[in-house]
Parts: C-alpha cells; structure tokens; sequence
C-alpha cells in the first residue's frame, strides 16, 4: 500500500476514535480545503483573471465548508463566519500593500538553478499573485481563533441570557487572550519546521544574518507568518465583538432560538 494511503488511513482511524462520526467529517473537510486550493491554483494560471480575487473566493469556501459544514448552520458558526469574512477584508488591504512595498513577489536567487530551464513569462502579476498566498495563508487560523472564541460565548449567553453586549464582548476578549500566545506560536513553529532545512543551508553557506534576513525566499515567508499573526490577533476583537452583537440582536437564531 502507498505510504500516503496508509497515513492517510492511520488518520481516519484515529480521528473516529476521537471524535466518531465529527472526526470522519474533519477528515473529509482537509481534503475539500485541499480541492478548493487546486481549482483555484488552476483557475489563477488563467493570465485573465485576477488571483487576488480567486483567493478571497477560495477563503469564502473554505470559510464556508469548514464553519457549516462541521459545526452546523447556527449562530456561533455565523458570527464566526462573518467574523474572519471581515478580518480577511482588513487583512487584504495590507498584505497588497506590504508585498508590493518590500518586493518579496517572485523567486528568490536560491531558486534560480530549479527554474532555470524554465520561462517565468506567464502573464500573471507576481505581485498579487505573493499577495493570494498571504491572504490563503491566514485563513485557517483565522477559522480556528473565530469559532473557538464564537462558541464559547454562545454557550455562556445560553446559560446568562441576561448579559449586555459590553460583558459579553469582555468574556470573549478573555477567552481570546488565552488562545492568543498559543496560536501565535503554533504559527511560528510551523514555519520553523518547514523551513528548518532552509536555514541549516544558509549557515552551510556561511550567510551573514542581513543576507538571511534580507533573502527573499525567507523574507517573504516570515511576511506570510506576521501577516497570519496578525489575523489571529485581529480576529479576536472582531469575533468578541460581531457575536456580542448578534447575541444581544438575537439574530441568526432559528424559530426556537437554537445556538
């Protein structure tokens, strides 16, 4: 059997164990993110279309499939929706911005014997297309700190009906601290580990730290990885306050007023 079919096995199994029949649907959720990125990396070799624009197409699916799909059609997924919907709006603005001011689009001179043979006149702009990758680059994390701060408060609005939107929105800030440090670093350890071999090449190369630094194959990197930080901070305030208000609001409910 295929190693990948085999861990990909070992992966289903242990996620029904863990969760029964909601790990199943994690499961199949990776590998609908998986064809959404695909259809949209095909649909951006298309010099006609604008990848700026597929990629935020592709954050609303993926938003989508990952909040409804898993957690149902209810408030807490709402609001959390809306939520990264607005953080990723935001977060557009300066990431065009940013990669376009610090010139990280395109390849890096340590990729130059891998594409040499090969001809970068593709006809897309390398500008939004550094841009796309930032943006798909902050959606799961985003996803992740919008729901686990969204749910929580929905429970406690269940339990204390009675709380104004200002507490409400300071026990959401409060949960959100807690899982502030702990995403943040979950982000930063997983580009270390990507590119642990990177950097090991580097000093093999004897690299000064301002040409480390100062290489764009990393530089733009540690830019997606700020970029991803900063949604995961920014995330916070917006969820606390959209599910503050639409739980004070009472809209997104059902007939029944299901959470």
């Amino acid at each position: 059997m295929n190693v990948l079919w085999l861990l990909a096995l070992i992966l289903l199994s242990l996620m029904y164990w863990v969760g029964g029949k909601q790990g199943v649907k994690s499961f199949f959720t990776i590998f609908f993110n998986f064809s959404i990125i695909i259809v949209a990396i095909i649909f951006m070799a298309d010099p006609a279309r604008n990848p700026v624009i597929l990629a935020l197409l592709a954050c609303v699916t993926i938003g989508y499939v990952n909040l409804f799909f898993l957690n149902g059609n209810n408030v807490k997924t709402k609001a959390a929706f809306l939520s990264s919907m607005l953080t990723i709006a935001v977060l557009m603005i300066g990431i065009y911005f940013i990669t376009e001011l610090t010139h990280i689009q395109g390849f890096g001179e340590e990729e130059g014997e891998e594409i040499a043979a090969l001809s970068v006149m593709i006809g897309i702009d390398f500008v939004q297309l550094m841009a796309s990758v930032i943006i798909l680059s902050t959606i799961g994390a985003i996803i992740d700190n919008a729901i686990s701060i969204a749910s929580p408060m929905n429970e406690i609005h269940r339990y204390h009906p009675n709380l104004k939107r200002k507490e409400l929105f300071r026990r959401g800030m409060a949960i959100g601290k807690d899982i502030l440090g702990t995403s943040a670093n979950t982000i930063f350890f997983a580009f270390f580990g990507s590119f642990l071999a990177l950097l090991v090449w580097f000093k093999d190369l004897s690299y000064s730290f301002g040409d480390v630094v100062n290489a764009r194959v990393l530089s733009a990197e540690l830019i997606t990885v700020l970029f991803a930080g900063a949604g995961v901070a920014i995330i916070i305030p917006v969820t606390a306050w959209v599910t503050a208000f639409v739980l004070e609001k009472g809209w997104f409910r059902g007939k029944e007023g299901e959470g």
